[in-house]
C-alpha cells in the first residue's frame, strides 16, 4: 500500500516510517512541516529507500495537501501531525488550535475530496487513520481503566485540542461516510524521542548534571508505550482494522513519574557513573505541579488485542534500558537540537495566551 504520513518527521511518525520501510513492502510518503519536534535524522535510517519520500509543508495548507494526495496516490492517510506537549500548550495554546483542529479539518476536507474521486474498489480499501492520545478522557482515579467508551473529559489546552480533532474525524466518517480510523494511545517513549518529553529530558539533564524536575510528589501515574510497539500497532489498524472504530492503544506498563525517573537513575548509575560516584537520583528536585496535571492515565487495549491479534511487545524494564542505551550511545542525535533549537528549560508555568 502507499501510506501517507502527516508529522512522519516526528517521534511517533518517524517510528511508523521507518517499520513501514524496513519491515514491511509499503510505499511511504512523509508529509511535514518541521516544525521544532520535526527531526530529519530522525528519518536517516530509511532516507535512501526508493519507497520512501518526503514533502515539507504544513497539515492547515489545502493547496499542499491536495498536491500531495494527487500526486502520490494514497491507500491510507495516517494523520500524526500535532501539537503535543501540554506544557508548550499550557504557554500558548493558539498554535495547538491552528494545527490540531483547523489543520484535522484541513487533512479530512481534501482527503475526502481526493478519496471521492477514486474508483470503487480504491474508495472501498481507503482509510483515513487519525492518530490521538489517551489524554482526552481526562484523568483517573486509583484504579479503572480508558476504554473506547469512555466519555471525554480533556483538562489541558492540548488535550481539548486533540478531543476536538477526534471529533471531527468522527463527524466526517458519519455525514460524509469517510472511511476513518481513530486510535489512542498510552504515553509513549524510546529512541528519537524530542527532549521536552519526560523520559529523554531526564536522561539529557542528569547527565549534564543538572537538576531533575519532578512535578509535585511524583506520584502522577502513566502508562508507558515503547514507540516501536504502537508502530506495530498502528499498522495493524489500518491495515485491518474495521472503518469507523476506534482502538486503544497501552503498554500495560503503569508507573508513578517518580518511578521512572529514579529507574533512569539507576540504569545511568551502573551504565555512567557520576565523576563523583554519587547516585544521579541526588539530582532528583520537586518542583511546582503542572496546572490542572491529571492524576492517572490507565488504557484497556483488550479490543485491539482481541480483534487485531496485537499485543505489546517490550516490557518497561526492557523499553527503559534500551532508551537509556539509545541515548548514550547517540548523543549526537540529541546535542544537535538542544544546539540548534531547544534548552531543556521549565515549560508551563506562563498564563496562556
Amino acid at each position: 500500500m502507499r501510506i501517507l504520513i502527516t508529522g512522519g518527521a516526528g517521534f511517533i511518525g518517524s517510528a511508523l516510517t521507518r517499520r513501514l520501510i524496513q519491515h514491511a513492502d509499503h510505499e511511504v510518503l512523509v508529509f511535514d512541516k518541521l516544525t521544532y519536534a520535526g527531526v530529519l535524522s530522525s528519518l536517516e535510517p530509511v532516507s535512501t529507500s526508493n519507497r520512501y519520500g518526503f514533502v515539507q509543508a504544513d497539515v492547515c495548507d489545502a493547496e499542499a495537501v491536495s498536491a500531495a494526495l494527487e500526486a502520490f496516490q494514497p491507500d491510507v492517510v495516517a494523520h500524526l501531525a500535532a501539537e503535543s506537549h501540554v506544557d508548550r500548550s499550557i504557554d500558548g495554546p493558539g498554535a495547538f488550535i491552528q494545527t490540531n483542529l483547523v489543520g484535522t479539518f484541513t487533512m479530512l476536507q481534501q482527503a475526502l475530496g481526493y478519496w471521492r474521486g477514486l474508483s470503487e474498489a480504491r474508495r472501498h480499501a481507503f482509510r483515513f487513520h487519525h492518530i490521538s492520545t489517551d489524554e482526552v478522557f481526562g484523568s483517573l482515579g486509583e484504579d479503572g481503566f480508558f476504554t473506547e467508551t469512555t466519555a471525554y473529559d480533556p483538562r489541558s489546552p492540548y488535550s481539548a485540542s486533540k478531543a476536538g480533532s477526534d471529533h471531527l474525524v468522527r463527524a466526517w466518517g458519519h455525514t460524509y461516510g469517510l472511511p476513518v480510523l481513530v486510535t489512542n494511545c498510552s504515553n509513549n517513549y524510546g529512541p528519537y524521542h524530542f527532549p521536552e518529553k519526560l523520559i529523554p529530558l531526564i536522561i539529557i539533564r542528569a547527565l549534564k548534571g543538572e537538576p531533575l524536575p519532578v512535578y509535585g510528589d511524583g506520584s502522577n501515574v502513566r502508562d508507558w508505550l515503547y514507540v516501536d510497539d504502537h508502530a506495530r500497532a498502528l499498522q495493524a489498524v489500518f491495515e485491518r482494522g474495521e472503518p469507523g472504530q476506534t482502538y486503544n492503544v497501552g503498554g500495560d506498563a503503569e508507573r508513578k513519574n517518580l518511578d521512572v525517573v529514579r529507574t533512569i537513575c539507576g540504569l545511568l548509575d551502573q551504565r555512567r557513573p557520576r565523576p563523583d560516584g554519587r547516585p544521579y537520583a541526588e539530582q532528583i528536585t520537586f518542583v511546582t505541579d503542572r496546572p490542572g496535571h491529571d492524576h492517572r492515565y490507565a488504557i484497556d487495549a483488550s479490543k485491539l488485542k482481541r480483534e487485531l491479534g496485537w499485543a505489546p511487545s517490550v516490557t518497561f524494564e526492557e523499553g527503559i534500558a534500551r532508551t537509556v542505551d539509545w541515548y548514550l550511545d547517540n548523543a549526537g542525535w540529541w546535542q544537535d537540537i538542544l544546539d540548534k533549537r531547544y534548552a531543556t528549560q521549565r515549560l508551563g508555568v506562563a498564563a496562556g495566551g
